[in-house]
């Protein structure tokens, strides 16, 4: 075992280990479809390069918090605070009894053999990040020269990026010619009119390109007035899920990277579904169908 020690940043907060049970019972064969595991630091060590050091969060915990909460799967995005070092997402896969899906950060000088290992395992994305906050995102060859190796696999691309960065890199996102996740609905101003200029920017990006799946996830990150009902975000998230049921995705996003204040209650953010999603039929395509066909079948 690695006898590393981290020491978490001093303003991190800690999941919370004690949610309340939600009270919308999410349908049969539901999928947090966007959630991390973090270490532990002293088995699967932390990147020397990280721009933040979290708290454990194991599998163990993910699993327990996936039965709590009433999902029967996870979609696994890797943290950036392991950087390419895939070992503790690739170790929940390897222990879900495939009920665990994976999305991985990889380098352009990964192998084919690689790749298959982790296929095998489940994996069925990589994530390209382009908040700088969080990282320093790379060149557009970078990136094309993974797409390539990828593309034989049938994987997808997750782009996690803000409004200013969509505008930037608008050219090269929308020639990829590969199924592209986004991350938070490109984390909108919520300040910002719902039918404003910049919101809807993001809206013609995805009535665009029928090859773009949002996920309408954190609300806690996004929002200004707060838990429970996170009223300011569901108008936006919302929109997306009427107008694209069959490309919205959603998830807890836990253990909530990076919260500095407001460390959100998982069982809450489950009850906050029914307020983007109305209907049955919309909450069966954004929790059951979509995650399901996008990375089971």
């Amino acid at each position: 075992m690695n006898t590393l020690t981290f020491v978490k940043d001093s303003d991190w907060l800690d999941w919370d280990p004690t949610p309340s049970k939600p009270t919308f019972q999410v349908p049969a064969g539901a999928v947090d479809a966007h959630c991390h595991v973090f270490g532990p630091g002293n088995i699967f060590p932390f990147a020397p390069e990280r721009k933040y050091t979290p708290c454990d969060a194991s599998r163990e915990h993910l699993f327990a918090l996936r039965d709590f909460l009433g999902f029967e799967k996870n979609v696994v995005v890797q943290a950036t605070c392991h950087g390419t070092d895939n070992s503790a997402l690739l170790d929940v896969l390897a222990n879900s009894n495939d009920r665990a899906r994976g999305v991985v950060t990889v380098k352009p000088s990964v192998t084919p053999a690689e790749l298959a290992q982790m296929h095998e395992l489940g994996v069925r994305g990589v994530r390209f990040n382009y908040v700088k906050r969080l990282v320093d995102p790379k060149p557009d060859e970078y990136y094309r020269e993974i797409i390539e190796k990828i593309r034989p696999l049938g994987w997808h691309v997750v782009l996690y990026f803000e409004p200013s960065d969509l505008r930037e890199k608008w050219g090269f996102f929308t020639s990829l010619n590969i199924p592209i996740v986004i991350d938070h609905m490109g984390r909108p101003d919520v300040t910002k009119p719902v039918d404003g200029t910049e919101f809807g920017e993001f809206l013609r990006f995805m009535q665009e390109n029928s090859n773009v799946i949002s996920k309408v996830s954190c609300p806690d990150r996004i929002t200004v007035c707060g838990a429970p009902a996170y009223a300011d975000v569901v108008p936006f998230a919302r929109t997306v899920v009427e107008e694209f049921p069959d490309r919205v995705l959603w998830g807890t996003d836990w253990p909530h990277p990076n919260m500095k204040q407001g460390m959100p209650d998982d069982g809450i953010l489950v009850d906050y579904v029914p307020s983007i999603a109305a209907t049955p039929a919309l909450q069966e395509k954004l929790l059951v169908a979509n995650p399901n066909y996008l990375y089971w079948s």
